[in-house]
């Protein structure tokens, strides 16, 4: 991948998951194309696919507000049957494609049923916003409860367009914060969908997310996917020198063997890089085996554990160079005045996403990353306030107001209680996101679902 400019540390972490999911759209297709040409396999044909745009209002509770936004949607009815189900995919903090109505568990389960695919980018995402939508006046359009509204009306768009009638059962599928989605579409409106398929769904909104990093440090120690303690043991030494170095003013060491692309400037920086590293392995982690040849917590673990490369922290270099070359990037990028300025950038862009999303984080979710339970193997100079202030530089958001939109968001949708019906959640337990979603069963009819050594 080439960039005009270096990826800041946030968009180091994306870059990496969209990278996974550009590996899983072309095995994918390469899946859909090589299955056409089985005997005996029904598949849809390629017109049967199609995307559009559908519009609707910026501010859905407030009519006297006439901005309108062009919405993408896609839509496969290549096994629809008369009579037949619908199977909406909710879109979440990223572009969609007609991938997401070609391939995938729920695609298998639309060709059994006969059921009509489709799927309803997120606003404020992908192609679904307008030029001047990331600007600081139109953000408190970016949430939840629009997103959900925007449903509603991709429901009665598509019940027009297709003549659809009750008979029609609705049933949504979404993984991640879409996942989220699935869920409170059907705990809101359940006159509209029948049932909801929840996967990695963190429905429990969290300030101190200190979570994440215990499930990481868990997976990194678990022998059913090529972890171990030694590993974990030797991540956590290698942390510590780090950040001894960090804190010695050792700064043009850590600039030479992490490859930042520029000299560190101070605190901030040293904090961004740290952060820029144990993302490295909270990907690594959360994205365990889902992309082929790519590094895994077996890869990664052999190398922090082969005493012949020498210590803890040079196998650290080694491993950090491993991911890096995984997605095409050349360096660290860890400025933290820069990423403040890339952050405040309201133009749309390839990295836009990451302004609207990180919006989403301090005025509904929280989900900040901290390293501040006793088994976290990374440095705990990643704390909540360094967090919390992105918040406060880039948007002007208080702490206090953070905490309380997340205390809202837990309120509205039930946290890890939402009373919803025919709900399932499915989630893995490598997967750190697990650990704010919903794992036992809360009623006959809502049910979950938790898969031993499986990732997000």
């Amino acid at each position: 991948m080439c960039f005009s400019s270096p990826p800041t540390p946030v968009q180091q972490f994306h870059m990496l998951r969209q990278r996974i999911q550009q590996l899983q759209e072309e095995r994918n297709w390469e899946e859909f194309n090589s299955r056409r040409l089985e005997p005996g396999t029904i598949l849809p044909e390629l017109d049967s696919i199609m995307g559009g745009f559908i519009r609707q209002p910026l501010d859905h509770f407030n009519k006297q507000n006439r901005v309108t936004f062009n919405q993408q949607y896609w839509v496969n009815s290549g096994y629809w049957r008369p009579g037949g189900p619908v199977f909406l995919y909710i879109g979440g903090e990223g572009a969609l494609s007609e991938f997401t109505i070609a391939m995938g568990h729920h695609v298998n389960l639309a060709y059994q049923y006969g059921a009509l695919l489709v799927a309803l980018e997120h606003r404020f995402y992908g192609f679904s916003l307008n030029p001047d939508m990331l600007e600081d006046r139109n953000l408190p359009y970016l949430n939840s409860q629009q997103a959900l509204s925007d449903l509603m009306s991709f429901h009665q768009f598509i019940t027009q367009k297709y003549d659809l009638t009750q008979n029609n059962t609705w049933i949504c599928f979404g993984g991640s914060y879409s996942g989220s989605l699935a869920a409170w579409f059907r705990l809101k409106f359940p006159h509209l969908v029948f049932a909801a398929v929840a996967s990695s769904a963190p429905v429990q909104a969290q300030v101190d997310f200190s979570g994440y990093a215990k499930v990481v440090a868990q997976s990194l120690s678990n022998p059913v996917i090529g972890g171990s303690k030694q590993c974990l043991d030797a991540i956590a030494e290698a942390f510590a020198a780090v950040e001894k170095l960090v804190l010695a003013g050792q700064l043009e060491k850590l600039e030479k063997d992490f490859h930042s692309c520029m000299p560190l400037q101070g605190h901030n920086d040293s904090i961004e890089l740290l952060i820029s590293m144990a993302d490295l392995f909270m990907f690594i982690v959360q994205y365990n085996n889902e992309g082929e040849n790519m590094v895994n917590v077996s890869s990664i673990c052999k190398t922090m554990t082969d005493r012949r490369i020498g210590s803890a922290y040079e196998r650290l270099v080694v491993a950090s160079l491993m991911a890096l070359k995984d997605i095409g990037i050349r360096c660290i990028y860890c400025s933290h005045t820069g990423f403040i300025q890339q952050l405040r950038d309201t133009k749309v862009s390839q990295h836009s996403y990451i302004r609207a999303w990180i919006f989403q984080t301090c005025t509904e979710f929280g989900y900040f990353m901290t390293c501040e339970d006793p088994i976290c193997p990374f440095s705990k100079l990643v704390d909540l306030k360094f967090q919390m202030d992105v918040c406060k530089d880039v948007f002007g958001i208080s702490d206090r107001s953070a905490q309380e939109a997340v205390s809202f968001t837990n309120e509205y949708y039930g946290a890890d209680h939402p009373k919803a019906t025919r709900v399932l959640f499915v989630n893995g337990d490598i997967d750190p996101w697990h650990a704010l979603s919903i794992l036992e069963d809360q009623s006959p009819s809502e049910r979950a679902i938790l898969i031993n050594g499986t990732a997000h």
